[in-house]
């Protein structure tokens, strides 16, 4: 739930390369005492696919045409150097290390080194030379060890940003010398040891992210005083104890996210007043107690999870204008005994539905506008009924699990909306043939289908092409026949789980041509003849079992398959080498 905090990341990005551009159109002689430290910065980059390091010739620096670089046109001084490779294009790249020249660039306001895995080892202790220095982002990179404590030297720094890299050890406490910072960002490290109290200093932070690290101790009572604070991201940590009071007195609070550490104790009923909090995810903590009531009037709340905690009944009851703008709720995994889904949950326009393991009882509820429904999960309650009319006039129905629920039905029964991409049935007492859910008619949206352990039977029907089905999960089941060789038109598959059928016949060579895929489960059917060498050809694959079939021969020699684990290939009738005894002679 922290799709916002990167929207408003890219704004101020966007802005600040546009202003860049801008500036760097000018026509100005650099600095050459600025031109040497760049070229020093440029020969520590071994290897460059950008091609924009290609650009830093002549000796004019600052005449546009050194990408990258911004200059003040009144000194020849560079301000600013951007050098931001796609995330999403892993063929463009930069390999090397920062080099301590850039220390020397001392009018340097705007440093951004991103999207490169390839840039690694340490932040040079120059840095701390870097006074003039505003922005620091060196997102996404490698960068690993220590990060120095001299970096709290930087008095001008309004935004530091070090997330996405390898950096562990103790967050400096010199961080807390930066008076001037609105934005830091150190996430997805590996940072451990408790917040450092220093950071009580940091009186004008607007959003501040250090999830997804090892950090540990009480949730700091300091960050209470951050009264300009708007995000809040601490997830993924080890952090223990109860949020403190001051907490509930972040007024300008718009996103808190929490989730994934050892946080205890209730909820206070002054959780009311976060008055700007939209988004707030405490999941996967031990909170204990009712869920405040008072929470039911935070206006502008509109994605709320609670998931994985040890709340309790009664849950508030929401009346009048209660929860006005909500549109994701999620109370999964509590201790919650709620038998219906309650009726406000059924009244509101929801886009996200999340209620597994609420111990809801009986049939489907009728939601009031299923229309708006994007995203629902009540799997492992016990509910009952017409799965097909629950569906029905959910039209914008995108992922639905109803998986350890008593759902006894026929798969021809079962008319799923256009744009289901996965639909999730295990472990229920569906009957039919797959046929009814996989033929011409299928949407070309559904990627995953998850039916394992049910009581389905027939014949894997054949896959046409138009299909385009990622996941197909559908093991403990009665399912007989052959695996059809039109299963290589499931170019997109990552995940073929068949085990545990009556599954007969070879392994078809077209297996071979799922380049996509990573998990294959072919275990307990009765499969016969080889494994065919086809199956060397999928680069991707992570795991395969093919454990109690059927099948006799060389196991195909090359990697993975020669080292995966030996019980991915026990009893079977005569598989034979690597891992595996070497087969005889007359068996190869």
């Amino acid at each position: 739930m922290q799709n916002l905090k990167w929207v408003l990341n890219l704004l101020f990005v966007s802005s600040l390369v546009h202003n860049f551009v801008h500036s760097s159109s000018q026509q100005v002689t650099c600095s050459s005492q600025d031109r040497e430290t760049l070229l020093g910065f440029k020969s520590s980059i071994i290897q460059d696919t950008t091609g924009v390091l290609d650009s830093w010739v002549g000796k004019d620096c600052c005449n546009g045409d050194w990408e990258g670089v911004q200059c003040n046109p009144a000194t020849g001084k560079v301000t600013g150097l951007v050098l931001q490779s796609p995330v999403n294009e892993p063929t463009l790249y930069m390999k090397g290390t920062l080099s301590p020249s850039l220390g020397n660039l001392r009018s340097l306001e705007l440093l951004f080194i991103t999207g490169n895995k390839f840039i690694a080892g340490s932040i040079p202790n120059s840095f701390s030379n870097l006074t003039s220095l505003r922005q620091l982002i060196l997102d996404d990179n490698s960068l690993q060890g220590n990060v120095p404590f001299a970096l709290g030297h930087l008095p001008l720094l309004e935004t530091l940003s070090l997330a996405g890299n390898r950096f562990s050890g103790l967050v400096p406490a010199s961080f807390g010398s930066l008076r001037s910072l609105t934005t830091m960002n150190l996430a997805r490290n590996s940072f451990s040891g408790p917040i450092p109290v220093t950071f009580k200093n940091l009186l004008k932070l607007e959003n501040l992210d250090l999830s997804s690290n090892l950090l540990s101790g009480p949730f700091p009572d300091f960050i209470g005083q951050f009264q300009n604070l708007t995000n809040l991201y601490l997830s993924s940590n080890r952090l223990s104890g109860g949020l403190p009071v001051s907490v509930y007195g972040l007024r300008k609070l718009q996103g808190m996210s929490l989730e994934r550490n050892g946080l205890t104790g209730p909820l206070s009923d002054r959780i009311s007043n976060l008055k700007s909090l939209t988004s707030l995810q405490l999941s996967g903590n031990k909170f204990i107690g009712h869920i405040p009531a008072s929470i039911t009037q935070l206006q502008n709340l509109w994605s709320l999870n609670l998931s994985r905690n040890q709340f309790s009944d009664p849950l508030p009851a929401v009346v009048g204008r209660g929860f006005p703008s909500l549109l994701s709720i999620d109370l999964s995994y509590n201790n919650l005994n709620l038998g219906a889904v309650p009726s406000w949950i059924r009244d509101k326009q929801l886009s996200d539905i999340n209620l597994a393991g609420c111990k809801l009882r009986g049939t489907f509820p009728k939601l009031t506008r299923p229309t708006a429904l994007t995203s629902l999960d009540l799997s492992e309650n016990f509910l009952t009924g017409d799965v097909s009319a629950f569906l029905t006039s959910m039209t914008n129905l995108q992922k639905v699990k109803l998986s350890k629920n008593q759902l006894r039905f026929d798969l021809s029964k079962l008319k799923l909306p256009e744009g289901v991409a996965s639909i999730d049935l295990s472990s229920n007492l569906v009957t039919g043939s797959l046929s009814s859910l996989l033929n011409n008619k299928t949407s070309s949206f559904l990627e995953e289908i998850h039916l394992t352990n049910n009581q389905i039977s027939g014949r894997i029907p054949d896959f046409g092409e138009s299909l385009n089905l990622k996941v197909l999960n559908i093991g403990s089941n009665k399912i007989s026949g052959q695996i059809p060789s039109s299963i290589s038109n499931l170019v997109e598959l990552v995940r073929l789980d068949i085990s545990r059928n009556h599954i007969t016949g070879v392994i078809p060579q077209a297996i071979g041509q799922l380049a996509q895929l990573k998990w294959l489960d072919l275990s307990i059917n009765a499969l016969t003849g080889r494994i065919p060498d086809s199956l060397l050809n999928i680069k991707t694959i992570k795991h395969a079992s093919f454990r109690a079939n059927r099948l006799c021969g060389l196991i195909p020699q090359g990697r993975p398959f020669n080292i995966f684990p030996a019980a991915a290939y026990l009893h079977n009738l005569c598989l034979c080498g690597k891992p595996l005894p070497a087969c005889r002679k007359t068996m190869k």
